[in-house]
This record gives structure tokens, C-alpha cells and sequence, in this order.
């Protein structure tokens, strides 16, 4: 039937504010007046849970507070001087019903973008206190107040509220819902929902005066549970007092595979798309997901009605998350996974709109694309992501890329030595344990392979290497770098010494290549430390490559509980990690234990003080050796012994030989 209070326009009616929905109740809060109210003052009339609003001319002004109010009446007065609180924090109870929930619009939150009334306010029958809280996620405010001459409001906690414990019996007939207009329909048919999936769904309208809201009842096993309302500037409220269920609950009894949207339109989108099997939430999304853990059952309140229909859901196999793609829709997606096991949960990837942005949700889909498309969408749901569980579509890309050599050093990168060239080669990402007796050139080789990264493929370095003075260890890379010695005296007094410019050249060499991690103190650095700082310079100087020489030198406390064994193992794992996750080389030097019974040759991998975790963990183990006696060979050979490579593509085991030169390098 034709409404006469409806505009020309095919859009929804007049807004229908939510305190029109209030239900009855027996003692009324009068308007706040000054003076003595007169018998025949108008009082709202009850019909049928609405209430029939005087006009904004009906209403006299609140007073501001004064001590004339101790010549009130003591109801009068408590009312007065709660009155004046409230207006305080920007609450206005003129129109507001003593011993009932009120709906009003919270100053703090104004409603949202919506400009919904979210704020629920409480008034006590004597007229004595107040509590209040806003139903919106992105706000919340709450409090509670009385009007104690001497109170002062707060807005600390609600611990006061009086809460409605049984849940209120509605049916069609009492809440005085019609069969929806022609301009409703007309609406609905925009959005693409066709009259038989109106009438299946039981939407109807309520009307109070002039103004008229759709009506989205909530039915369980047939029987009307709830009824959400929404007017034209798409402000949603609820009846009071009612159980909060799932819109649709009685589509998914005995389902298979269940669908769950966020919004009641979507629901609807859903069955012209084909699925009846579908839910939506009665609450809308959350602005973001919680830290904290799942509460109990009983304390769930904001997902209470996944609780009160937990039934439905015993026999669900797939459960498919289609909530809106803006951030808090994946928020609830995210909370609902959360309750329901990701394990059988699915999700909706919603297509693009354009160069920028995505369709938002199923009925938008519904408008822009077709039902086919939508049932497109749902048909092609994809498992909900579990964090550490994953399956090898997920990787295809990087493996085709790996496949065809895109990703670069695949094959590793050479160390600039031949002879090690089938043996070992870097790759980034991997751990490299290097050991050794002392004096037999560990940091040698490693500052050598270093200088002929950077000079090959122009990798950066972070060094934390404890052993050396900077001043030290900027001679020894400077020495290999420009192949010239530092001083022209002792060691390197046959060759020509660098020259100042070559040392200008170089400290800006070494500035641009290296970053120092290092000790301001006495304090002996943690590998967490040292892991955390290197961690900056990959991300600020975009460091390949990271040194730590030797292990004896960190601060190695751990746990009276744990042993040498566990401690090196979580170690490494830390190592192995940070270098996994910035493809950044690491090498870490570690020495022997003491050889009391050592005759000259290369120690073994498992010889490495602590634990023989260092050689189970690493990707790459090398051992530096240098012989000592003339009579058995040359002195100047180094052998470096490759015994560990975990990646054949890039190594084998074996050994090269390198010759030192002492005065280049």
C-alpha cells in the first residue's frame, strides 16, 4: 500500500529514530522543569512498546543547577541535580524514562558516520543514579553517576547497571509489523533482492506517524526471537530485552556448509546469488581484532550470539567467511575464525572495482557484477588462513622464479677463489659456522672473503667482531682491499706502503661497505644484541652479510635450568631465523675446545666448544687451517676444509688451498 509520507524519491522514508522503539514501562521520568509540575502535565503515552514523543515545544529547558534545588521535593531534586551531571558530560535525560533502558546519542562518539542512537542510558526509579555505555565497537564510553550533592560523575566503570534478565516474548502482532510498501520494495528491487526472496525472509516495516522503518525479523525454529530496524540514513537498532541470535539462523539447521555475512542485505544477496544456506551477524564488525584472548562462553559478550546458536554449527564441515573487505569486516572474519576453528573456516576474496579499490561486500557484488558472479566468488572460497600452516600454492610464484633464475644467487655467489668455487659458494639466508685452532687465520679468510664479496657483487657488511680494535681491523680490510700494507715498517717493509690517497680512498671504501656492532661499555653483548642491531642495518644500510667473531665473546647467561646443549641450540635458531628473514649470510666463528692431544691436523666440526649443535644447525661448516711446521709443508698454504653444505646446488664437501700473502693481506 502506497504511503502519502513518502518522497518522491525511490530512496527510504523519513528517518525513523530509534526512541521511537522504547518499550513500556510503569513510572515515568517527567520533564525537568523548575517548577512544580502541574497535574495535567503530558506525560508520554504507552502503545504497544512505542511512545508517542511530544515536540520539541512541549519540553521546557533544563535549569542550570542551583542551590534552589534544596526547596524541591526529594525526587524532584535528586532528578535536577542528576540532570545537571548528565548535561555535564553532554547527556540530555529530558526525554528520558526512569527504570528503562534509553537510547540516546552519545557525546562522544556522536553516533558515527551513521549517527546512530548507541548510547544506552539507565535511570533508576528514585531518580538517585545513572549508568550509561555506548554500544559502538569504536567507542564504548561508559559510566556511572549519582546525584549525591557532593558527587562528582564517572566515567570509570558500570558496575551498577541494571540488566534485564529474562528475555522478552514478541510476535508480529505486538511489535505491529506491517507487509512492506511499494516504495520499499522498490528500494529492495534497486539493490537487486527480488519481492520472493522479501516475502521467504519475512521483511516487513514498522510504522510511528509519518515515519517508517524496515523491519529484519530474527526467527528460531519459527518463532520470532528479535527484530533489527534501519531507517533511511542507515541507522540500525534492536528491540530491548530480546536474545541475540544470527539473522537467518533457521537457513543453516542441519547444513553442511554454512555461509556468514555481515550485514542483513548481504544475507539476502546471498539467495539471489543462489544460497540460502547463510547468516549474517546482528552486530555489524569490530574496529579491529582483539589481543586478548577468546573470553569464556559466558563472558563473550560481544559474540554472544555465536554462543546462543553454537548448536547450528556442530555439523558444519565448511564454514565461509564472506564479510565485508574493508578493515573491520576482516576483523570480524578474524574474531568468528577465532570462536568457530580456522581449521573449517573458509574466506571470500571480493573482486576489484577498479584501479583502487575493491567491491565491499555481497550485495554490492549482487548490484554491480550479477548473482553469477557472486556465486562465482562463494563457489571459489579459499581456506582460511592458519598462522604456520601453509601448502605449496602459496609458494608457486617464488618457485617458479627460483625455477628460472629471477631471483638471483640461486647458485650462490663466488667467493672470488677458484679453487673454492665447486666447494662453497654464499648464499643469502644461510649459516656459515667457521672454526679452527688458534692463530690459524679464521678472521683472515673471513675478512678476505669479504673484501671479494663487496668487490664481486657489492655487498654490505655488519661486523661484530669483539676480538679486534676498530683501528686494527680497519688495517687488516684495508690491507686486502687496496693490496698494500698499512705501515712501511716490520711485516711490510719490502713493499711500497699505501699512500695517503689510496688511505682517503679507502677509509670512504670502508665507510660505505661496513657497519661496526660494538660495545659502548664493559658489558659483554647477548646474541639478541648483537641480532637486534644487526637487524637496523639491514633494514637502514641494507647490510647482505653479518659477522660475528667468536662466540666466547658474548654474554652467554642463560637459566640455571637449562643446559650448555639447550642454551647453543636456541642460540642458533635465533641466528638461523634473523637470517632467514632479511637474506642476510651469516658467519659465526667459534673456536675448538682445547686439543690436549692435538698433533698438527685440522680439527673436527664437533670439536667446537659448547655443543655439537654448531655443525647439527648450520647450513655450512668450514674449518681454516694453517700448518705450523716447515718441515711438513708450506707455511704460508691455507686449508680451508669445507665439511658441511647443506645445499648441493651450491657446495660439496672437500678441501682447497690458499696461499697468504702477509704483506697484501
Amino acid at each position: 500500500m502506497t504511503s502519502k509520507h513518502f518522497l518522491p524519491s525511490p530512496l527510504l522514508p523519513q528517518t525513523l529514530s530509534p526512541k521511537h522503539f522504547s518499550t513500556p514501562s510503569k513510572r515515568l521520568l517527567p520533564s525537568l522543569s523548575s517548577k512544580p509540575i502541574p497535574n495535567n502535565h503530558s506525560f508520554w503515552l504507552r502503545t504497544n512498546g512505542f511512545y508517542s514523543l511530544p515536540s520539541p515545544s512541549d519540553s521546557s529547558p533544563s535549569p542550570a543547577y542551583s542551590q534552589d534545588l534544596e526547596d524541591q521535593p526529594s525526587d524532584t531534586r535528586s532528578l535536577q541535580i542528576l540532570n545537571h551531571k548528565l548535561k555535564q558530560l553532554g547527556i540530555d535525560i529530558t526525554k528520558s524514562v526512569a527504570g528503562r533502558e534509553n537510547r540516546l546519542m552519545c557525546p562522544s562518539c556522536k553516533g558515527g558516520e551513521s549517527g546512530e542512537l548507541s548510547l544506552s542510558l539507565f535511570i533508576s526509579l528514585d531518580g538517585y543514579s545513572a549508568s550509561w555505555l555506548c554500544f559502538r565497537a569504536k567507542c564504548g564510553w561508559k559510566g556511572y553517576t549519582k546525584a549525591a550533592a557532593d558527587g562528582k560523575p564517572s566515567i570509570e566503570n558500570l558496575g551498577l547497571v541494571n540488566k534485564v534478565k529474562v528475555k522478552r516474548q514478541i510476535t508480529v502482532e505486538s511489535l505491529e509489523l506491517e507487509p512492506l510498501c511499494n516504495q520499499l520494495t522498490a528500494y529492495f528491487a534497486e539493490r537487486m533482492i527480488s519481492s520472493k526472496t522479501l516475502k521467504r525472509n519475512a521483511i516487513m516495516q514498522k510504522r510511528s506517524g509519518d515515519e517508517i522503518a524496515i523491519a529484519f525479523t530474527y526467527w528460531r525454529k519459527g518463532e520470532l526471537v528479535n527484530c533489527k530496524y534501519r531507517d533511511i540514513a542507515k541507522r540500525f537498532w534492536q528491540e530491548k530485552d530480546t536474545e541475540k541470535i544470527l539473522y537467518g539462523l533457521d537457513d543453516i539447521a542441519d547444513a553442511s556448509d554454512i555461509i556468514i555475512v555481515e550485514g542483513e542485505m548481504d544475507k539476502l544477496a546471498m539467495e539471489e546469488a543462489g544460497f540460502r544456506n547463510c547468516v549474517s551477524v546482528p552486530d555489524g564488525a569490530p574496529p579491529s581484532v582483539s589481543e586478548k584472548e577468546v573470553p569464556a562462553e559466558e563472558q563473550d559478550t560481544k559474540y554472544q550470539y555465536l554462543w546462543n546458536c553454537k548448536e547450528y554449527f556442530k555439523k558444519a564441515a565448511r564454514i565461509i567467511l564472506a564479510t565485508d573487505g574493508d578493515l573491520p569486516g576482516q576483523a570480524l572474519a578474524e574474531e568468528l575464525a577465532r570462536r568457530l576453528g580456522r581449521e573449517r573456516c573458509w574466506r571470500v576474496k571480493w573482486p576489484k572495482k577498479n584501479d583502487v579499490g575493491h567491491f565491499k561486500d555481497a550485495n554490492e557484488v549482487l548490484m554491480y557484477l550479477g548473482p553469477s558472479v557472486l556465486k562465482d566468488i562463494i563457489d571459489n572460497a579459499e581456506l582460511y588462513p592458519i598462522s604456520g600452516l601453509f601448502n605449496f600454492s602459496s609458494f608457486f610464484d617464488e618457485i617458479d622464479q627460483y625455477y628460472h633464475r629471477t631471483l638471483g644467487y640461486e647458485f650462490g655467489v663466488s667467493t672470488g677463489w677458484r679453487a673454492l668455487d665447486n666447494l662453497y659458494n654464499v648464499v643469502p639466508g644461510e649459516l656459515t659456522i667457521v672454526t679452527g685452532v688458534p692463530n690459524s687465520g679464521k678472521s683472515e679468510w673471513i675478512d678476505a672473503l669479504l673484501c671479494n664479496l663487496n668487490e664481486g657483487v657489492g655487498w654490505k657488511f655488519a661486523l661484530c667482531s669483539m676480538e679486534n680494535k676498530v683501528r686494527d681491523h680497519a688495517r687488516k680490510l684495508l690491507e686486502k682491499s687496496i693490496k698494500k700494507p698499512f705501515f712501511g715498517v716490520g711485516y711490510g717493509s719490502n713493499v711500497e706502503r699505501m699512500s695517503v690517497e689510496e688511505l682517503e680512498k679507502g677509509k670512504k671504501w670502508l665507510n660505505d661497505t661496513f657497519q661496526l656492532i660494538r660495545c659502548e661499555n664493559d658489558s659483554l653483548p647477548s646474541i639478541q644484541w648483537v641480532l637486534e642491531l644487526a637487524r637496523a642495518a639491514v633494514l637502514r644500510h641494507g647490510v647482505q652479510g653479518l659477522v660475528i667473531d667468536p662466540y666466547n665473546e658474548l654474554d652467554h647467561q642463560r637459566p640455571v635450568s637449562q643446559t650448555e646443549t639447550e642454551y647453543v641450540s636456541q642460540m642458533l635458531t635465533k641466528i638461523k631465523r634473523f637470517a632467514q628473514h632479511h637474506s642476510c649470510h651469516v658467519w659465526f666463528v667459534a673456536h675448538p675446545r682445547q686439543l690436549h692431544h692435538w698433533i698438527g691436523a685440522p680439527p673436527n666440526l664437533y670439536d667446537i666448544s659448547g655443543s655439537a649443535h654448531f655443525i647439527n644447525k648450520c647450513d655450512n661448516g668450514i674449518v681454516i687451517h694453517r700448518n705450523r711446521d716447515p718441515e711438513a709443508g708450506p707455511v704460508d698454504l691455507v686449508q680451508v676444509c669445507v665439511r658441511k653444505v647443506r645445499n648441493k646446488v651450491v657446495g660439496n664437501i672437500g678441501d682447497a688451498f690458499l696461499s697468504y700473502d702477509r704483506y697484501m693481506t
